[in-house]
């Protein structure tokens, strides 16, 4: 791996409610590598997505920030790509047109034949050039994914950002897309945030994973460092001894950690409201 190029320093982020602050996020700090493959894992409501979206500059964090490649991140730019649960294709749009529009959004100084070659090249990573006339309307959800990633890809992001790219899919198509962004990272080298709620698609695609606490005030609870050599095969890795003692230190972290980490917050609130029912009383 290269240089460390980005950095989570001390970000927190607080939304306004008719109540007052609701604090997210709070003292979030991750430095990464280029080239990582980092999954974010966490209860429903952690934050992950509010990492993300901070990281894509679709959020302004409250306090810290985040540095890429020695830049301040502030607003939205290409050189951090956002692929969504939702394929959010524009449906009047083919395949090919799709991707064309996000590399003639962002890659100006290319010709016609230069455009053409990079959609047509973005699209055979991942294998869909067969269906590059056709409409998001007339190709399945795997496939319309698929698409969502070229399109990240054909803009050539220093970050690519997924947000539970493949939560919608069916197990079977799950898997193909799995395994061809395991094909796209090896090939390309790029740099992958990905938010998922799967602790074996976390275990078989990254280097590190990062282990989100519950909200409010959620922040990085744990940091697990995956050692499995690449290229991983699911099948080869299904009975290894050491895939399975990572799936443990996430499964541990998020079912029973955490489970003790509310049941001692939930006493000392129950606490509180006690004493002040007394305070009251007297």
């Amino acid at each position: 791996m290269q240089s460390r190029h980005l950095e989570l320093s001390q970000v927190g982020i607080d939304f306004p409610t008719p109540k007052g602050p609701f604090t997210a996020l709070t003292d979030v700090n991750l430095k990464i590598e280029k080239g990582e493959f980092i999954s974010l894992i966490g209860h429903s409501g952690c934050g992950k997505s509010t990492v993300l979206n901070i990281v894509a500059g679709l959020h302004t964090a409250t306090t810290g920030g985040v540095i890429l490649d020695g830049t301040h991140v502030r607003e939205p730019g290409p050189e951090r790509a956002v692929v969504f649960q939702n394929h959010s294709l524009l449906p009047w749009l083919s395949v090919y047109k799709n991707v064309e529009l996000a590399v003639k959004q962002t890659q100006k100084n290319k010709s016609k034949k230069e455009i053409r070659d990079w959609v047509l090249h973005n699209l055979e990573l991942v294998h869909m050039t067969h269906a590059l006339d056709k409409l998001p309307s007339e190709i399945s959800g795997g496939m319309k994914q698929r698409v969502g990633i070229a399109r990240a890809l054909a803009m050539e992001p220093k970050v690519l950002l997924m947000d539970e790219p493949f939560g919608a899919l069916d197990a079977l198509t799950r898997a193909h897309l799995q395994d061809s962004l395991m094909e796209i990272h090896a090939e390309l080298g790029n740099t992958v945030i990905m938010i998922t709620h799967d602790v074996d698609e976390a275990v078989l695609l990254s280097d590190r994973i990062v282990m989100m606490t519950n909200g409010p005030a959620a922040t990085i609870g744990e940091v697990l460092d995956v050692k499995l050599e690449r290229p991983r095969d699911r099948l080869a890795l299904a009975d290894n001894p050491e895939y399975n003692h990572y799936r443990h230190e996430v499964l541990t972290f998020l079912y029973e950690k955490q489970k003790k980490v509310e049941t001692v917050s939930s006493r000392k609130s129950d606490k509180k409201s006690s004493d002040s029912k007394k305070s009251n009383a007297a």
